[in-house]
């Protein structure tokens, strides 16, 4: 059995014993946990009836679906919901959670009307999460970038208004031609000054995949394979195209540890150097490196992973992200998974030392956000 299959084994043991004996960790030498990466529902009745209607996003009557159009997803946790995070949150030592928006919410592809409407609920709702509990929710807010002129004016209002420092980006998005572009694309650079203006957090997420590759939809492909590319190709266009020194200000975290996008490096680096003339006016990949405005979390299932992720940015820019409650976040009950799984097996097996650990869960998600406390 090698050290990681063992390590497997000795995690699930342990989490076990704590789950049976209700053992939590001492107070006095508790460290603060800040989970950088968790999604949140509203209750059914807090969907306006406008959305179910148009078949935009609706949840049902008895919370086991999430639905949109033809496309439905089960509920398979409780703690998708405001009440029950709270209970799942302290069941796990979470003490705050940074909760991004929906990305069926991203609005790609919708008319402009619905996709304002959908996105002043979606972020009305956020923000009364954060308000409702300050002391243990920060809220993301998203705009469309297709939109420019409402996503000004909704980040504008976000900010002033709801107190909210937190923006969310799709990956991808369809633009005014039809074209499924980069979030790091010109047609979006009005929404990145204003966010540079207002120093704001930024996350970027993939989704809707499905729509963009042209292949059948099996075996979860979708979100297995090409999220990781997703992030993987913004990456390359937000590094290629200089907006982290262009945008001062602005600080981005990449879902997913942007996995394929620490993998690829190389590659790209090789395709920079090999083929120069395919990237006049572009910026040397190896400027982004590491850089303190650039972050990654460390939902990527594996402590191995976690390990390039470390070896390829430092420690200090990457933040925990679980990804609760869905069943490819760190949730119990799926195989040996349980909260903070891949950041504790790290340190058992001396990929991270304790300090870093510990400021993963905690200084580094601060800095993130740009604050000081919370």
């Amino acid at each position: 059995m090698n050290k990681e299959c063992l390590s497997l084994v000795r995690g699930a043991f342990f989490f076990t014993i704590l789950e049976q004996q209700n053992v939590h960790r001492n107070p006095a030498m508790k460290k603060r946990r800040i989970n950088g990466h968790g999604h949140i529902l509203p209750e059914p009745k807090e969907i306006p009836n406008f959305m179910k209607d148009k078949k935009l996003f609706w949840i049902d009557g008895d919370k086991k679906f999430m639905r949109q159009g033809d496309w439905s997803r089960p509920i398979t946790d409780p703690s998708f919901f405001f009440n029950e995070k709270l209970e799942w949150m302290e069941k796990y030592d979470i003490d705050h959670g940074v909760m991004l928006n929906l990305s069926q919410v991203y609005c790609n592809g919708w008319e402009r009307q619905d996709a304002n409407d959908a996105i002043l609920w979606q972020n009305d709702f956020n923000a009364s999460v954060q308000e409702r509990r300050p002391d243990k929710f920060t809220s993301g807010f998203v705009v469309q970038p297709l939109y420019v002129e409402d996503a000004l004016k909704e980040i504008e209002r976000c900010v002033e208004k709801l107190n909210m420092n937190l923006l969310c980006l799709p990956s991808h998005f369809i633009n005014s031609e039809g074209e499924w572009v980069s979030t790091a694309d010109d047609d979006a650079l009005p929404i990145f000054e204003l966010a540079n203006h207002y120093n704001l957090a930024l996350e970027i997420h993939p989704y809707d995949g499905e729509k963009m590759v042209k292949l059948k939809n099996e075996y979860w492909r979708f979100h297995l394979v090409w999220m990781m590319a997703q992030t993987a190709d913004t990456l390359h266009f937000y590094v290629l195209k200089d907006f982290i020194h262009r945008f001062p200000n602005i600080r981005t975290c990449f879902a997913h540890g942007c996995m394929l996008g620490q993998a690829n490096y190389g590659r790209r680096l090789q395709g920079y150097d090999g083929r120069p003339d395919l990237f006049e006016d572009a910026r040397d990949p190896r400027t982004a490196l590491g850089h303190p405005n650039l972050f990654f979390d460390t939902l990527v299932h594996d402590s191995y992973t976690l390990q390039l992720l470390k070896t390829r940015v430092g420690a200090s820019q990457i933040i925990a992200g679980l990804d609760d409650p869905y069943p490819l976040g760190e949730m119990e009950g799926v195989a040996n998974s349980y909260p903070g799984r891949v950041i504790d097996f790290a340190v058992e097996a001396n990929i991270l030392e304790q300090k870093e650990a510990d400021d993963i869960w905690d200084s580094n998600v601060l800095k993130w956000l740009g604050k000081s406390t919370l």
